[in-house]
């Protein structure tokens, strides 16, 4: 998580020599990645010893069996398969529902028939996840920015 904050710090301090914005940026990863995500959207990046940065508008999770939760999370989406091995769906889906009573908002999804880790889900029951988690994040950017409507299944010559 250390590591993760400096990062953090230095795409915020060179998002101009980069060319990026930080605003609204959300945090994604899958298994212990997801659970690096949840704790940068629960906590922080000074309580793993960098500066103060805005948390993220949106935190993206996928198969985890992460359950340590504040109740000032961001919006959450949360994916997992049905037959995970490592991240039992049915803890996630307790957790989701925790989140989601806390007032946390929250989309969860379980795919059919897919074990741990099933990447962009293509040519499976979790095909399509991606733009899902896109649109998610989406919502909760803040209402200044002017972000076009991406399908990010599509190629640039599609769109």
């Amino acid at each position: 998580m250390q590591d993760l904050s400096c990062a953090m710090e230095y795409i915020f301090t060179h998002q101009n020599d980069l060319k990026i914005s930080v605003n609204g940026y959300s945090a994604w990863g899958g298994s212990a990645g997801a659970r690096m995500a949840a704790y940068l959207g629960s906590y922080g990046t000074k309580a793993f010893g960098g500066k103060e940065l805005p948390r993220p508008a949106a935190v993206i999770m996928g198969y985890t069996g992460h359950s340590d939760f504040t109740r000032s999370e961001p919006p959450t989406f949360m994916f997992v398969g049905s037959e995970d091995w490592i991240a039992n769906p049915e803890k996630m889906r307790k957790t989701a529902e925790k989140l989601s009573q806390s007032g946390i908002e929250i989309e969860f999804h379980i795919y059919p028939n897919l074990g741990h880790g099933f990447g962009l889900g293509t040519g499976t029951s979790a095909e399509g996840w991606l733009d899902k988690a896109t649109s998610f994040w989406q919502k909760h950017l803040p209402p200044s920015l002017e972000i076009p409507n991406i399908n990010p299944s599509q190629t640039s010559d599609q769109q």
